[in-house]
């Protein structure tokens, strides 16, 4: 497990949180307490901590839509993508952005889509038609 990112983040209840990260996306819950717990976010470590109410998230106009700021998710490969966002359009989640492609036949061409969880954090998920254009300058922000 080289290289996995840890990320801590904000919720105002375990139970709905639980429930969203397991049976939505299909996180395997690890440790927890009565404040917190962890799940295993394709291989990567997040840790969903209780707090009494959310802080306020900005937001900043990207390519025609308002886009939260403060986000997290997942760069997956371009079949995955797909699997996943008819998956979540199955279940009935709720887009902040719908399952779009952004700079289509540009460089950095990419599937993006932005949904909350129940406590209101934004996850961006995203595959990019040519991977080596992660990094690439030119098609827009990512």
């Amino acid at each position: 497990m080289s290289n996995a990112f840890h990320l801590a983040f904000p919720v105002t209840d375990l139970d709905t949180t639980r429930r969203f990260y397991e049976q939505v996306l299909g996180c395997e819950r690890g440790r927890e307490s009565e404040h917190w717990v962890d799940f295993n976010f394709h291989g990567h470590q997040i840790t969903a901590h209780l707090v009494d109410q959310m802080p306020q998230v900005p937001t900043n106009h990207v390519d025609g839509k308002q886009v939260p700021v403060q986000h997290f998710g997942l760069i997956l490969e371009w079949d995955d993508w797909e699997v996943l966002a008819a998956r979540l359009r199955d279940q009935a989640v709720t887009f902040i952005i719908e399952p779009t492609v952004r700079f289509a036949g540009k460089t950095g061409e990419q599937g993006t889509c932005f949904l909350l969880d129940p406590a209101g954090n934004a996850l961006e998920f995203k595959a990019f038609r040519r991977p080596g254009e992660v990094f690439a300058r030119g098609g827009g922000h990512g």
